[in-house]
């Protein structure tokens, strides 16, 4: 399995031989640079595919031109919107772009269904990793759709600064992060830096009092 570069997916070990040799057999190993579209909106659905190492966003775009990251699928992972097209033989609804170096292994909608249809193990690993990743998405909607914005920008600041207390990132990039416009995202981190929490710069975010905006979530929320 490892020279396959599939030990990073536990989930397929329980594969029956014979869907071990389709496997092996079928799928083609991709690199894709970052910054390089994996696929988009509009286009038919390739294969199934398996990052074995690297990371890849995906994302949607209103008519507006507001932007949602909606997962990102790293080491390991599969990718919901892929296997959702693939079941319902569908053209994808998002765009999904690398943002490193990708190496990934791809098994073509063909191979994904026979596999799909032959062997128990297989099913189950796409079923589970289908499951695990929709259960993120919910997770994604129930913040967009029900929490505040100040404090989900607040958590993702102390969850995203380097060791220095610093992120760099744009309020561009923020609010395609939150799933907000970037006018309320540029809004609010100017009224976290009146209140003295953090300092902005050119495409930087310095976070000035961890321990304030800790506890202005703490009272938020409780």
């Amino acid at each position: 399995m490892t020279s396959d570069g599939f030990d990073s997916y536990p989930g397929l070990e329980g594969l029956e031989p014979p869907a071990w040799t389709l496997l092996r057999t079928a799928v083609r190993r991709v690199s894709i640079p970052a910054g390089e579209a994996v696929f988009r909106a509009g286009a038919p659905c390739a294969g199934y595919v398996l990052v074995i190492s690297g990371s890849v966003r995906v994302q949607m775009v209103a008519e507006s031109g507001r932007e949602i990251v909606l997962y990102r699928v790293e080491d390991g992972q599969t990718c919901i919107l892929t296997t959702a097209c693939l079941m319902a033989s569908e053209d994808y609804a998002a765009d999904a772009v690398a943002e490193t170096d990708v190496d990934a292994a791809l098994l073509g909608a063909a191979d994904f269904h026979r596999l799909l249809a032959e062997s128990a193990a297989f099913r189950g690993f796409v079923f589970e990793s289908y499951g695990a990743r929709l259960a993120d998405l919910m997770a994604l909607i129930d913040e967009v759709a029900f929490r505040r914005i100040d404090v989900r920008l607040a958590e993702f600041l102390i969850g995203n600064r380097d060791d220095q207390d610093r992120l760099h990132i744009t309020h561009q990039e923020l609010a395609v992060e939150l799933g907000s416009a970037r006018e309320v995202v540029s809004r609010q981190l100017k009224e976290f830096e009146r209140r003295g929490w953090v300092g902005l710069g050119r495409g930087q975010i310095h976070l000035t009092d961890v321990g304030a905006l800790t506890e202005f979530i703490a009272a938020v929320v409780q």
